[in-house]
């Protein structure tokens, strides 16, 4: 017996693509905008400058805000960072990437936004309800243990080739940690703390944004961390259909068996992997 469970998925993603077009045109004109608009802005900032903010905003989360208008011993411990956001990204000026590191950032970060607007509350309601954290948890094991190139072909399908459906195949599979983890700190609010705000007489949504969610933000932070490698792993493998950034040069040294070109391009990735994960490391601490 062959039970071509496949056909059917297919047949269901060919009627979905067609029923649903208006709706996937809207969604990938607003992504779309976003993604372009972000790139052209960011672009148009002097590297020189992007550096001095993004080693200011390294030296910030290094140091916590409070720290640094009280304390002057804590500029000692928190140079490491900014020194390595300093020479790293030089190094990726230096080699002709720069722009494909602007366009990569904003591709995790316009994923990223998506993740946390989709998970966070995702992951509350989970905490919350028995019944939807147990339908949600299976189709989360599902995005997870998927191969991810699996999700470019309805991508390819649904919004065409180019940023878009490289999004939104980031966002799918991005999207698990950020409900997970924002689960798992709702949940590992002690319940004396809980107890004690009830008698308080706190409501339930003073309970949620004044008690719970500050309490597990360090978890949902973690999870932010997460989210942010996995797109950031993903956006490269979305460059094979059409997405831009370090994933494209990536993707042509493949192509070109140009050795070069991808030790440097990927080298590069690694260096934004880096700062981006010290420094949301970084605010977790604080």
């Amino acid at each position: 017996m062959n039970i071509e469970i496949g056909k059917y998925v297919e047949q269901f993603v060919d009627w979905l693509s067609t029923v649903g077009r208006p709706f996937f045109d809207q969604v990938a004109n607003i992504i779309g905008s976003s993604v372009k608009g972000l790139q052209s802005g960011l672009n148009a900032v002097p590297p020189f400058v992007m550096i001095i903010i993004i080693t200011l905003l390294a030296f910030l989360a290094m140091t916590g805000i409070r720290q640094f208008k009280t304390s002057l011993k804590n500029y000692k411990k928190s140079f490491g960072l900014p020194i390595f956001v300093i020479i790293g990204l030089l190094l990726v000026y230096s080699m002709g990437f720069w722009s494909q590191l602007i366009d990569t950032l904003v591709l995790v970060l316009v994923s990223t936004i998506i993740i946390l607007i989709i998970g966070i509350p995702l992951g509350i309601l989970c905490a919350k309800s028995r019944k939807t954290d147990a339908v949600v948890r299976p189709i989360l094991d599902f995005m997870q243990t998927m191969p991810a190139f699996v999700y470019l072909i309805p991508a390819i399908l649904f919004f065409s080739v180019g940023d878009v459906p490289g999004v939104l195949a980031t966002v799918i599979f991005s999207l698990p940690p950020a409900v997970r983890m924002t689960t798992l700190g709702i949940k590992e609010v002690p319940e004396d703390i809980i107890e004690a705000s009830l008698a308080f007489g706190c409501t339930s949504s003073q309970m949620l944004y004044k008690v719970q969610i500050p309490l597990a933000m360090p978890t949902i932070l973690a999870g932010i961390n997460q989210t942010i490698m996995l797109a950031l792993s993903m956006v490269v493998i979305c460059s094979m259909v059409g997405a831009g950034g370090l994933g494209e040069s990536v993707y042509a040294s493949i192509q070109q068996a140009d050795m070069a070109l991808g030790f440097e391009a990927g080298l590069s990735i690694v260096i934004l992997a880096i700062i981006l994960d010290r420094i949301t490391q970084a605010i977790g601490r604080q």
